[in-house]
């Protein structure tokens, strides 16, 4: 879990061409658990508090996926993956003291509290998934023959990859804040978060993340082994659909969000 971010060199890891790969090597990792996400039906009943009954833990009063994804992120609290400044997680009441010892990375970012993580889950059930999983045409059945615990297992995956994709936001926002300092914070002051959103927006550059993940999609979606008519292993629409209507709107939020509070503690507050 620990970093692969280069943060040892602050100027580096805030290097546009550092974030581009960065952000290029993301897109895989969620567009892979998301294609694994996509081989179970939607099961929806995972995601309903209460509607399954979780042996030995009676006073819970969270949904099946939500216990499953707290119950690991207590676990990989605990070897550190919530000490790197790119991981964020959904539970922060489930973090535990760590067995490792701790890791003491450089400062890349400004101090924040800005986490999008409960907007993003919303959005991953209500509408990214129905997109996403297979219509099997047919309701539910016992839990033992739905595959609820691999369901909710590869949903860990997605909402993890997802949030780092997201947050990543952050670095981009510090990396143009000191590309131009003087723009950003006359911004700030004036609270114009349509105007920092204006410019941190690229046009050309958001239609080229679409198209190229439309290419991946398309590409790893479809095994070489079986005939061209075969069906996809995802929806690539929807896996396009996901980043232009959530992944992409989200991430300016991280971004507008992080330097509304990059005054806090400079010259400049």
């Amino acid at each position: 879990m620990d970093s692969a971010i280069d943060l040892s060199d602050p100027t580096r890891a805030l290097s546009l061409p550092h974030i581009r790969y960065q952000l290029i090597r993301l897109e895989d990792t969620v567009l892979f658990h998301l294609i694994e996400r996509a081989q179970f039906p939607l099961n929806a009943t995972i995601y309903s508090p209460g509607a399954i009954p979780i042996r030995n833990t009676p006073s819970t009063n969270l949904s099946f996926m939500d216990w499953v994804l707290r119950s690991q992120e207590e676990l990989q609290s605990k070897i550190r993956r919530y000490e790197s400044p790119d991981e964020y997680p959904f539970f922060p009441d489930a973090m535990a003291e760590t067995v490792l010892p701790p890791l003491k990375y450089p400062k890349v970012l400004w101090e924040n509290d800005v986490c999008v993580n409960e907007e993003l889950k919303r959005r991953y059930v209500g509408s990214i998934l129905p997109q996403v999983c297979t219509d099997v045409g047919r309701k539910e059945r016992a839990e033992a023959q739905e595959n609820y615990g691999s369901s909710a297992t590869a949903d860990v995956a997605c909402l993890q990859s997802l949030s780092r994709r997201v947050h990543f936001g952050k670095f981009v926002a510090e990396s143009k804040f000191l590309q131009d300092e003087e723009r950003f914070v006359r911004l700030i002051k004036a609270e114009d978060k349509q105007g920092i959103d204006e410019a941190i927006t690229d046009a050309k550059v958001e239609k080229k993340v679409l198209e190229r993940l439309r290419l991946k999609a398309e590409m790893y979606g479809t095994d070489p082994n079986m005939d061209a008519e075969a069906p996809r292993k995802i929806n690539v629409d929807a896996v396009v659909a996901m980043y232009k209507d959530h992944v992409i709107p989200l991430t300016k939020v991280v971004e507008v969000e992080y330097l509304m509070q990059r005054l806090k503690g400079t010259k400049w507050e």
